[in-house]
């Protein structure tokens, strides 16, 4: 038998069953906007929204917490309280996000950095110990000189816990034996 005389038709065949593949998709069922459905157990077609979803548009309604700033000023304070758990959080994230550039402590000597990479600058220096805690938050969204911004990867939550870590690194690199409380200072003296 001669194939090339089937290869036309084969291509017309498959050319056929794509497009009427493509016709059920296209009048597949769905549901209009607050119509009916019997699909659900309460007859209605539009689904209410999952418990902490933010509208579109509405994250800004707390601008410190969602820009880093008070005004046009950097803001000084965290619009979040800091413990322990947002510490650990924030040294997660950290450590997945900054580290590989910014060290493990800061110090700016991160893998990718002997690997060649430009050297940011170290959190430890007094420009950075000084900075606002909006100014880290800021960097974080924004980005800045070669660092790029990271507001798609880490969320506003976790933007400012890590900021509290970063304040966290900059204490335990730059603290007097003066600001250990005093059964700890005892223990620290021994």
């Amino acid at each position: 038998m001669n194939t090339s005389a089937l290869r036309p038709a084969l291509g017309l065949l498959a050319a056929l069953v794509t497009v009427a593949g493509c016709q059920e998709m296209r009048d597949q069922p769905r549901v209009d906007p607050l119509e009916a459905s019997e699909f659900f157990d309460d007859g209605m077609g539009a689904r209410p929204l999952a418990p902490g979803t933010v509208p579109r548009g509405h994250l800004g309604r707390d601008p410190h917490f969602a820009t880093g700033r008070i005004g046009n000023q950097l803001a000084q304070s965290f619009p979040i309280l800091v413990t322990r758990k947002v510490l650990e959080r924030g040294q997660g994230r950290y450590n997945i996000f900054c580290a590989p550039c910014h060290g493990r402590v800061g110090d700016g000597l991160g893998m990718v950095v002997r690997r060649g990479f430009k050297q940011p600058t170290s959190f430890h220096t007094d420009r950075l110990r000084d900075a606002p805690a909006g100014y880290f938050f800021d960097v974080m969204t924004n980005g800045f000189a070669t660092m790029p911004s990271y507001a798609v990867q880490v969320p506003p939550a976790d933007r400012w816990a890590i900021a509290a870590y970063i304040r966290a690194l900059q204490l335990s690199q730059n603290a007097t034996l003066d600001a250990v409380p005093g059964e700890r200072r005892r223990e620290l003296e021994r």
